[in-house]
């Protein structure tokens, strides 16, 4: 896994907000899922630094960023990253709440976005409805009450198979890693502390004015209203388009890192 000896800090408006810079050319941003760091696009940063700038941040409260102290909205974070770094326009590539991340900036800042890819996500509208998720949901609740950092690592950990499947059924590194990252990132915080995070709203009326390329890619395996979401998105936009990549839940760039590195190379390579 990618350590920590590159990683460089730009100090923002609310503490430092730490990202790694690596590779030349024209810039592609990869936002991690919730919980994590940069360190989730290990299997990606190779093959995008040989042809790309690739600026991989930690999400404000994540990994080495600072947490906040007052109100944020995560767009505006990136937007001052994106700035301060002079990276813009930037492809936004981002799973889970990266790709929300991605479709809020090009909402909110559209003049700093060349492209965007999400992956397992869409707008921030959008709400998982299956049971399972719910299940989860509320195993995170009980067990952040309780104090149980353990349970809750455990519980974070089932997201890697989704409902489908077992754990029986994923390479134990990937959860091993993620557990790693989340582990860093929860110690951050305390239990009950405020939560200062803005959201977007109203993303889904103003998706059809999203005009730069988009790319949405999702695992085979998660829930059917996940990827008609998905579908959705890519319609509506003037220019999208939605990949499958069978086999795989949550995390299709730890799953099948060569089958989600060519979708995305072939889509950076066209632009």
């Amino acid at each position: 896994m990618n350590g920590d000896a590159d990683v460089r800090f730009l100090p923002s408006s609310d503490g430092d907000l730490a990202y790694l810079d690596t590779g030349s050319g024209d810039p592609v941003v990869l936002l991690h899922s919730g919980y994590v760091d940069h360190r989730f696009w290990h299997e990606q940063l190779p093959a995008l630094a040989a042809e790309f700038r690739v600026i991989a941040p930690d999400t404000r409260g994540h990994g080495r960023s600072a947490n906040a102290s007052r109100p944020f909205r995560w767009a505006d974070d990136l937007s001052e990253l994106l700035r301060g770094v002079d990276a813009g326009p930037a492809v936004l590539v981002g799973l889970s709440m990266g790709g929300v991340i991605a479709t809020d900036t090009v909402l909110e800042h559209p003049e700093l976005v060349r492209a965007v890819v999400t992956c397992a996500a869409v707008t921030g509208d959008f709400r998982y409805t299956d049971a399972w998720h719910e299940e989860i949901r509320a195993e995170y609740a009980r067990t952040l009450a309780a104090g149980d950092l353990e349970g809750w690592l455990d519980a974070f950990v089932r997201v890697v198979p989704g409902w489908q499947r077992t754990m029986d059924d994923i390479d134990p590194e990937i959860p091993r890693r993620l557990r790693e990252m989340a582990l860093r990132t929860m110690s951050k915080h305390t239990p009950g502390e405020r939560d200062w995070l803005v959201p977007v709203t109203d993303s889904w009326p103003r998706v059809p004015k999203i005009d730069v390329p988009v790319l949405a890619i999702n695992g085979g395996l998660e829930p059917a209203d996940l990827l008609a979401a998905a579908e959705r998105l890519a319609r509506e936009v003037p220019d999208g388009r939605a990949e499958v990549v069978e086999g795989v839940g949550h995390y299709p760039n730890l799953e099948k890192p060569e089958v989600f590195n060519t979708l995305l190379l072939d889509f950076l390579r066209a632009l």
